[in-house]
C-alpha cells in the first residue's frame, strides 16, 4: 500500500492506495497532538487493515515546507523540511506528532516540498517570500493523474489558495495571506495593519481572523454551509464574498498561463470548494465549467506520489525527487 498524508488547516488526511481501491480517514489535529506516535502508526494499521511493514511508501506534507524544493527522504530532512514553525496559521502540535511518528516508524517515506522562492516557479512570483504549502503538491498530482495537464486550482476552506500548472509543471501561486479570504484565513487590510502596529493583534492573530466568518454569526465552515443550505441571508453572503475573492484569484494565475500558452482547466477543491453554491457562482463568473476536486484529493494525491515514486518518478510537475529507491522492484 501506498499511503498520502495532507497535513490540513483542522485535520490530518490519510489515504491509501492498493491496486485500484482508495481507503481514507481523517484525524483531527487537536486529537493527534495528545496521540503518542506508535497510537498514530497504530490508528493507520487499524484503518487501511494492515500490518505497517506493508506499507511501501507514505508521502508526508507538513506545514509550510519551504525549506526543501525537492522530494525528499524524510531520514534526511532537517527540522521537518521548515524554516520555521513561526508565522501564519493556527499551532496544535498535531502534524509535528504525525511526521515525527512516521520518522521514527522506519516506514519508508518522502516529504514534499511547499512553493515558495527557493523552488524553480515562475520567478516574477517570487516577490512573494512563499505562494502553497506542500498538500497542493497532492491536490495538483492528482488532477494530473486524471488526465489534466494545464489547470488551475483554488483550494478554498479555512483558508483560499490558487495555483497554476501548465504543461505538467507548477508556475505558480497565490498563497493564503496574499489575495482572496477563506473561511477562517484572509489577507491583512488597513485595519488589521493598524491594530498590529497598535498592539492589539499580532499579524498572525489577525490572519487567522480575516475570513469571511468575521461578518457573521458562525464559528466555523459547518456551521456557515449549514446556514447557507437553510437559506440564511448571512451565510449567502459569505459564500458568495468567497466565490467572488475565488474567481478574481482564479482569473489571476489564468493571467500568469498565459505567458505558458495555456489557460488552464478550473479545478475546485477543500470543503468549500465543493459546495454546489460556490462552484455555481465562480462558474457564472468566469464563464466556465469547473471540476471539483473535493477536500480529499490533498491526501489522494499524495498517495499517488508515493506509488509512483516507487515506481520510480524522478520528477514530481517539476520539482526532483532526492529519493532512494531501496523497495524491491
Amino acid at each position: 500500500m501506498f499511503i498520502g498524508i495532507d497535513h490540513g488547516t483542522t485535520a490530518i488526511r490519510f489515504a491509501g492506495i492498493e491496486d485500484n481501491d482508495i481507503q481514507k480517514f481523517e484525524l483531527p489535529r487537536a486529537d493527534a497532538a495528545a496521540m503518542m506516535g506508535s497510537d498514530i502508526i497504530g490508528l493507520i494499521e487499524e484503518h487501511f487493515g494492515i500490518d505497517k511493514n506493508e506499507i511501501e511508501l507514505i508521502a508526508v506534507t507538513y506545514s509550510m515546507g519551504d525549506a526543501i524544493t525537492a522530494m525528499e527522504d524524510i531520514r534526511s530532512v532537517k527540522s521537518r523540511g521548515v524554516k520555521s514553525i513561526s508565522g501564519a496559521g493556527k499551532k496544535t502540535g498535531g502534524g509535528t506528532r504525525v511526521f515525527d511518528a512516521v520518522k521514527n516508524s522506519g516506514i519508508p517515506a518522502v516529504v514534499i516540498p511547499g512553493i515558495h522562492a527557493g523552488t524553480g516557479t515562475d520567478p516574477r512570483m517570487n516577490v512573494f517570500s512563499h505562494s502553497t504549502s506542500p498538500e497542493k503538491i497532492g491536490i495538483a498530482y492528482h488532477a494530473k493523474c486524471r488526465g489534466y495537464d494545464d489547470f488551475v486550482v483554488a483550494d478554498i476552506s479555512s483558508n483560499t489558495v490558487t495555483f497554476g500548472v501548465a504543461h505538467g509543471n507548477f508556475v505558480g501561486a497565490i498563497d493564503a495571506c496574499i489575495f482572496a479570504p477563506g473561511v477562517h484565513h484572509g489577507p491583512l487590510d488597513l485595519q488589521a495593519i493598524r491594530d498590529i502596529d497598535v498592539g492589539i493583534s499580532t499579524a498572525n492573530e489577525a490572519f487567522i481572523n480575516a475570513g469571511v466568518l468575521k461578518h457573521t454569526p458562525y464559528s466555523n465552515v459547518h456551521e456557515l454551509i449549514d446556514g447557507a443550505a437553510r437559506n440564511e441571508a448571512e451565510a449567502l453572503f459569505a459564500l458568495d464574498t468567497i466565490s467572488l475573492f475565488a474567481a478574481m484569484e482564479i482569473a489571476s494565475i489564468q493571467v500568469l498561463l498565459r505567458d505558458y500558452g495555456s489557460k488552464g482547466e478550473v479545478f475546485l477543491a477543500g470543503s468549500v470548494g465543493e459546495v454546489d453554491y460556490v462552484a455555481e457562482r465562480i462558474n457564472r463568473y468566469l464563464s466556465v465549467k469547473s471540476h471539483i476536486l473535493g477536500k480529499w484529493s490533498a491526501a489522494v494525491g499524495c498517495a499517488e506520489i508515493a506509488r509512483d515514486i516507487a515506481a520510480g518518478a524522478k520528477d514530481i510537475m517539476g520539482l526532483a525527487v532526492n529519493y532512494p529507491i531501496f523497495m524491491n522492484k
